[in-house]
């Protein structure tokens, strides 16, 4: 009777604690998420290792920004849709949409032939990223307990360690080689997705089997335009505003649309309701609402180190996009011994506020660390500051998504766990487009007349940086590192006022239930009053 009983756990949802699913059952689940999440985390770190080969390859490195930031903005607003749509028709469905559309990018990606092509086809991308990570999220909810969900998040830890092995080395491979396959190397960088979305797509589409209560709600897509017309001007001013003058008539109007759109998400949230795509009484509860803003700030903060490290390694110090790519390796052993660490404790004592209150700590002292770094600095030193950096982030990253998972109810798992990488990502999308305008801002106002290099020195395309003596070189390495320890500076105080925050959240003792159980309890005890 036993295999009966567990089956029909796997295929159709119960109730009480017979909703708790086995290992077993968890483990093949988790086999489709780690390959969808495989995507999202190799197309990351390779990218960080090839974007600076790319831009000189299509003569952009100015407006490298727009591949990024086009990202993040079509996976930010997609993020909470899919939060939504997953409460509505299920997880399964989503994540192979996500998984589809990422796929679509990748291979448009792969035959664009200018940045502005890249950018958009990026954002075809980033429409099937905002699934890739927060649906993960949410089915690992929906199926373990907070207290127990550290026992296999080291699997998605240990995801991000094999991708942050073979992302830079895959990506610094095709990034410089000239051509494989008949096919410019760094069109690889995305045509690559191809094989692992497919083995993913087919390990989803027949292990993806979890419980699904229908929430039946309307699509919240007036929401989604307003954030759309919220998000995208104030980050074209924040890429564009270098150029135009940021008190300029087009910047003006860049944030008064900006501006509009975000009074009108709010007023359109708060007319849909239950069906908004970040319901307003969510906001209501401090955990939540505080998480969410500490999101942020760390996204703004944790996004300007990722993309300037690679940059200062490649432009600096003179690395090629794999030696970069594995330079940053003691910043993601940080990140996965300290990640895998505090979950263990977390299990075992079903206590976590200390750990983002540790990481934010030691994610500010290394962004103050970093800002020292020059064109001199020896690489050991900065390899050390990669780890104490990478140590911060770890104790941080999941532990404030499962705080959001603990405090909400069930019905709004798929919101809440949305909710927080929509946060994050809009912090990481503000902050790309800032950090980088201050950078090549900061460089430009560093570079002396005529830069000792014949005239004026262009830089959408610094692989002229090779061809130069050392002697005209270094006032253009040394304007370089100018601009990358201004952005760390500032970042650096970006990530103390959410060190400052942190001390404001109120712990809430873990449940022991998963979101499944937590869902089946809820609609037992509203059955009774509806017999009434």
């Amino acid at each position: 009777m036993a295999e009966p009983a567990s089956r029909a756990e796997a295929e159709a949802p119960s109730t009480g604690g017979r909703d708790a699913l086995t290992h077993r059952q968890i483990m093949t689940v988790l086999a489709g998420l780690m390959l969808g999440m495989l995507l999202a985390a190799l197309d990351m770190t390779i990218m960080a290792s090839a974007t600076k080969t790319i831009a000189d390859q299509l003569h952009g490195q100015t407006i490298q920004a727009w591949v990024t930031t086009s990202y993040l903005i079509t996976s930010t607003i997609s993020t909470p849709l899919y939060g939504k749509l997953s409460d509505i028709l299920g997880r399964k469905p989503m994540y192979l949409a996500a998984i589809t559309l990422f796929l679509t990018g990748s291979v448009l990606s792969g035959v664009a032939n200018s940045m502005y092509e890249l950018a958009a086809f990026r954002a075809v991308q980033g429409l099937g990223a905002g699934g890739l990570m927060s649906l993960a999220l949410a089915i690992i909810a929906d199926m373990v307990s907070p207290r127990e969900r550290s026992r296999y998040q080291g699997y998605f830890m240990g995801v991000w360690g094999v991708s942050s092995v073979a992302g830079p080395v895959v990506g610094g491979f095709f990034a410089g080689a000239g051509t494989f396959a008949g096919i410019d190397g760094w069109r690889w960088v995305f045509l690559v997705n191809v094989p692992i979305g497919i083995v993913a797509l087919i390990v989803v589409a027949k292990f993806l089997n979890v419980p699904h209560r229908r929430v039946d709600h309307r699509v919240d897509y007036w929401g989604a335009g307003a954030l759309a017309v919220a998000l995208v001007p104030l980050l074209i001013v924040a890429e564009q505003g270098r150029e135009w003058g940021w008190g300029s008539g087009r910047s003006l109007l860049m944030y008064v649309v900006g501006a509009a759109g975000v009074v009108a998400f709010v007023l359109v949230e708060r007319i849909m309701g239950d069906e908004a795509l970040l319901p307003m009484r969510l906001f209501r509860r401090s955990v939540f609402s505080l998480t969410n803003m500490i999101n942020f700030v760390m996204g703004l903060g944790m996004f300007g180190l990722m993309m300037s490290l690679p940059l200062y390694l490649q432009i600096v110090k003179g690395a090629t996009p794999t030696e970069s790519g594995l330079l940053t390796l003691p910043m993601t052993a940080g990140i996965l011994v300290a990640s895998m660490g505090s979950g263990i404790v977390i299990s075992r004592t079903g206590r976590y506020k200390r750990f983002p209150v540790m990481g934010l700590a030691i994610v500010s002292a290394a962004m103050f660390l970093f800002a020292q770094i020059g064109v001199d600095t020896p690489l050991w030193q900065t390899m050390i500051v990669m780890a104490v950096a990478g140590a911060g982030l770890g104790l941080c990253m999941q532990t404030l998504i499962l705080a959001i998972q603990n405090d909400v109810p069930a019905r709004d798992m798929g919101v809440a766990t949305s909710s927080a990488t929509f946060f994050r990502s809009i912090g990481g999308t503000v902050g790309t487009a800032v950090f980088l305008s201050i950078l090549f801002t900061v460089t430009l106002d560093n570079l002396p007349a005529p830069a000792g290099a014949g005239g004026a020195v262009d830089l959408n395309d610094t692989s002229f940086l090779a061809t130069l003596p050392p002697a005209q070189a270094r006032p253009i390495l040394d304007a370089f590192s100018a601009g990358i320890d201004t952005v760390y500076l500032v970042g650096g105080f970006v990530m103390l006022v959410a060190f400052v925050l942190i001390w404001f959240l109120k712990e809430v003792p873990l449940s022991d239930k998963s979101g499944i159980q937590r869902a089946a309890d809820d609609e037992a005890a509203a059955a009774p009053a509806t017999v009434r």
